[in-house]
């Protein structure tokens, strides 16, 4: 299961970067974000709500990020799967060039910030408390 949770993980900081490249080049042109962002973003939201699934039900089974720091960790992840959803609610659905600005400066803020929880060992490697 923790190698799963790593697998998910990885999968969550490439997406935020992938995310923010989008953005950043739609804002870069000037262009509305499509339907198809949109999309990418509940995709987004999803995979950080499983990736925290998969890690609650780690908590429940005893394991523990190596760190020790479990409230940080769930702090940490439920942040990163309600923030972009709250930022379309936050614009009110706008799809304007700065709207992909802000998008792309919060994926990309996301992506730091998994980097981040990921060299304080706060998602991994997994173990039981002693």
């Amino acid at each position: 299961m923790a190698e799963i949770h790593q697998i998910l993980f990885n999968m969550h900081i490439l997406y935020s970067l992938a995310l923010g490249i989008w953005a950043a080049y739609t804002a870069g042109r000037r262009a509305t974000i499509s339907g198809h962002y949109m999309g990418a973003v509940a995709t987004y939201a999803l995979l950080a709500g499983v990736t925290l699934a998969v890690g609650a039900a780690l908590l429940a089974s005893g394991m523990q990020p190596r760190s020790g720091r479990v409230l940080v960790y769930v702090l940490y992840m439920l942040w990163l799967a309600i923030i972009m959803p709250g930022l379309f609610s936050l614009m009110s659905g706008r799809d304007d060039e700065r709207a992909a600005l802000s998008y792309a400066l919060l994926a990309f803020f996301n992506f730091t910030t998994s980097l981040s929880m990921m060299e304080r060992e706060l998602v991994g490697p997994w173990v039981s408390p002693a």
